[in-house]
């Protein structure tokens, strides 16, 4: 039986296909967060991007995000590497860092709905969307104490 590509290729070699099938669809990296100007902590929240579906862990326009959204963050193999805030989970990071899939992924598990069993996407867990917050000091009532 064939290795799967995630075992084979490393995250430069993969087909635009093979790279977005790693995505979880956790909805992780598409919540708030706030940066400690000082310490350069990150801190999460339960608020969404405003194209984030909450409902779908998913983004509501994919294609468009970093054209709508200026501070979208698009994923790249090169920056996976770098980016401190990608969920410990995350499988871009996993596989940066030389580690396997967890069970739930989909590709692993088959099914795109163990990442919700399994209880780590923030499916039911977003309180707010971006779009209603008015100022910058309402995404602290958002705060989380951890990574969701």
């Amino acid at each position: 039986m064939e290795m799967p590509f995630w075992k084979t290729k490393p995250l430069e070699e993969m087909s635009a296909s093979e790279w977005e099938s790693l995505c979880d669809g956790c909805g992780k990296c598409c919540l708030a967060k706030l940066e400690d100007e000082d310490t350069g902590d990150i801190y999460w929240t339960s608020v969404g991007c405003r194209l984030f579906d909450a409902a779908d862990c998913r983004c509501g326009d994919y294609a468009n995000r970093l054209a709508r959204v200026p501070d979208c963050v698009g994923l790249t193999p090169q920056n996976v590497r770098t980016i401190s805030w990608l969920p410990q989970s995350c499988a871009y990071r996993l596989l940066a860092e030389g580690h396997d899939l967890y069970w739930w992924h989909p590709l692993v598990s088959g099914s795109s709905e163990t990442v919700h069993e399994a209880g780590v996407s923030v499916r039911g867990r977003v309180t707010a969307s971006e779009s209603e917050m008015a100022e910058p000091e309402d995404y602290l009532e958002h705060m989380l104490e951890r990574e969701p």
